[in-house]
């Protein structure tokens, strides 16, 4: 096999040896002895190996560089993604479910309030609805209409105000009003008669700036918080496990500072731990999301994978239709007629958003984040050429070490002189030596 025949590119030299034969015995040119050595000389070739060339740079600058890079890639590997991000671990992220159980009692005595007046409030009363999925609503303002029955009467003057019938236009609905005009104008209340639940509601809340249920700030809340890491087969509560008894339970009250573990929250201490005024959000409601984190690290004890709480308010800022209320009414039957108590609540609905992530110590996971860490090392060796090529003031010389050029002229040159491409001329430039000799100038640096 000639030495033409071994520059061809490894990968390829068989290929190219079988399109040659096929080609050869297409045009019927050469023997089937030639054809055969083509084959022959494949198939050596296909164990023989072709190394880089390395050229070695005495430069302080370059090699400073060169060094510096592959320090700042090795700090990293260690500091960033095996020790903080714990790049040795394996993880897995919680399957969760919450619960809730609120407790507490109000008494308001609002006698200039006939539909208030004196009573008791209780969980039924101010919970609704009673169960919900990952969140609660507490009722704390409210404005109510009792006694309504379907007829006819004069809408809230605010909104269909008027002096005469042609202001009313019959069946038409009264925006954001009650019911629908009659097509009469209702001379005692100066508004448009409407069909609708009688008598309507009258849009203004009992107390001016505060909220009726005042005493809500006490209430308390259980919050039972279960997850389950399946890859790791572990199960977490965030009841701590040191609680034998509910003696515990009936006492504590969750602290950020002084009990962090409690799972019973003042509904006070869960709105200043958002940075809010409870009496102030109280009285026209707010979305309160109270996140329960799981960081875990399973290298420890499973005792030590304890929540973390962090309370925040969603619905911030908000200047347009501010807070949170909605209506809902008891059906009843007096004398035989459909009646209803309407009410507007206004309250503080708080979402609970349960987040983590488990790890725990695998070689898998170890093993491949250090070697896609150590393949950034290449950056120094990139960022080191850019330099030597382009920058440093003999990148010419640097450049003709680096690289061997042939092109067609030196190839047609050979072939006219009728020199075998494998046995170079020692009088030629280095650009005409194939890869790995040790002819002259090579040992340059």
């Amino acid at each position: 096999m000639t030495e033409k025949a071994r520059h061809v590119i490894p990968g390829c030299r068989i290929l190219i040896s079988i399109i040659v034969v096929i080609d050869i015995n297409k045009q019927g040119r050469m023997s089937c002895a030639t054809c055969c050595g083509y084959l022959k000389g494949a198939l050596v070739s296909f164990f023989e190996y072709d190394t880089p060339k390395i050229v070695h740079i005495k430069s302080k600058k370059v090699g400073l560089l060169n060094r510096t890079v592959q320090l700042a890639v090795i700090l990293y590997i260690v500091i960033w993604v095996i020790v903080i991000k714990k790049g040795y671990q394996d993880t897995d992220i919680p399957i969760s479910a919450a619960t809730t159980k609120l407790k507490g009692v109000d008494f308001t005595n609002i006698t200039k309030v006939p539909s208030i007046g004196a009573r008791i409030w209780d969980v039924a009363d101010y919970v609704i609805p009673p169960q919900e999925k990952d969140a609660f609503f507490v009722m704390t303002n409210m404005i109510i209409t009792p006694n309504q029955t379907q007829g006819v009467c004069g809408e809230d003057p605010e909104l269909a105000p008027c002096t005469d019938d042609s202001e009313c236009t019959k069946d038409m609905p009264v925006p954001v009003g009650s019911g629908v005009m009659t097509g009469v104008c209702n001379k005692a209340t100066n508004s448009c008669e409407i069909h609708a639940w009688c008598p309507v509601e009258i849009d203004e809340p009992p107390l001016k700036d505060s909220p009726v249920l005042t005493d809500s700030k006490d209430f308390t809340v259980l919050i039972k918080n279960y997850v389950y890491f399946p890859k790791f087969n572990v199960r977490r509560r965030n009841i701590p496990d040191w609680i034998k008894k509910d003696k515990y339970l009936s006492k504590c009250r969750w602290s950020r500072d002084k009990d962090p573990y409690c799972p019973i929250f003042r509904l006070e201490d869960l709105i200043s731990a958002a940075g809010e005024d409870y009496l102030v959000m109280a009285y026209k409601g707010g979305v309160i999301d109270i996140n329960i984190n799981w960081d875990c690290n399973l290298d420890y004890a499973e005792t030590n994978c304890r929540p973390t709480y962090t309370i925040s308010r969603v619905d911030k800022n908000e200047t347009v239709s501010p807070g949170w209320n909605f209506r809902y009414a008891d059906f009843y039957v007096v004398d035989g007629v459909n009646t209803r108590t309407l009410y507007k609540a206004y309250g503080i609905r708080f979402i609970i958003t349960i987040t983590g992530k488990a790890g725990k110590f695998n070689i898998v996971p170890m093993l491949l984040n250090i070697g896609a860490g150590l393949g950034l090392l290449t950056l120094s060796t990139v960022l080191s050429d850019i330099v030597v090529l382009y920058f440093l003031k003999y990148r010419s010389f640097y450049r003709e070490k680096k690289y061997q050029n042939v092109d067609e002229m030196d190839v047609s040159y050979q072939e006219l002189e009728g020199k075998d491409f494998g046995e170079p001329d020692p009088t030629n430039s280095v650009r005409h030596r194939p890869l790995g000799s040790n002819a002259n100038n090579d040992s340059e640096t």
